[in-house]
């Protein structure tokens, strides 16, 4: 009599399975996610360029994919508006500490915090157009955005601090500012906010020096 035992199902042969079930899964898993990062990469660096109403057709082709599998992702515009703008929130999130660690002096690390930080604002110029049919998906996107970047700013700021003194600005009041700066930026092509940005760090960064040799 033949014996298939390919065919037990006591636990020993079935922890022998799921191992493998589960890595299948989660192998899966990673792909997906590695080429929606790729998606997303490519859309934030065409929104930068020619702005969040750019042909699907585009990212398209900087992702090296078809059109369907974007639309299989995000099926309208403004869904793909808000993910890039997540990524990209995300992403300048997490720049902050690595920043701070790798680069050789706090002040380095702000400036180039910053300039992530510009890139990002000009890359999601038209955001409430997309959305102006969502005020509160706006909103709470709004809101994400201040969770996640005021408290990165606010280390930044810190960091670059004398131990004597205080910060010179508030994180809140040195992102708005340099919102402002970045705000006409898209629709300008002769205006460039990043040596005025420049201009506010060193300010902000010589204030709190001078504050430290009074205090």
């Amino acid at each position: 009599m033949f014996r298939f035992a390919s065919m037990r199902t006591d636990g020993a042969e079935l922890s022998r399975v799921r191992p493998t079930e589960s890595t299948s899964v989660r192998a899966r898993r990673v792909d997906a996610s590695r080429n929606e990062r790729i998606l997303l990469e490519a859309a934030a660096g065409v929104f930068a360029e020619r702005g969040v109403n750019a042909p699907v057709r585009l990212i398209a082709v900087a992702a090296g994919v078809g059109m369907g599998t974007i639309y299989r992702h995000f099926p309208t515009r403004a869904d793909l508006v808000i993910a890039v703008y997540r990524h990209q929130v995300e992403s300048c999130a997490a720049a902050g500490r690595v920043l701070l660690a790798e680069s050789s002096s706090p002040a380095a690390a702000l400036h180039a915090w910053v300039d992530l930080f510009v890139e990002f604002l000009v890359t999601k110029h038209g955001l409430a157009q997309a959305l102006r049919d969502d005020r509160t998906g706006f909103d709470a996107l709004h809101d994400y955005f201040l969770d996640r970047l005021v408290p990165v700013c606010g280390e930044l700021l810190t960091a670059t601090t004398p131990d004597t003194a205080e910060p010179a600005i508030s994180a809140y009041q040195f992102m708005r500012g340099i919102g402002n700066l970045c705000i006409r930026a898209p629709e300008d092509e002769g205006y460039d906010p990043r040596p005025l940005v420049r201009l506010l760090i060193s300010g902000v960064l010589h204030e709190q020096d001078q504050r430290a040799g009074t205090s």
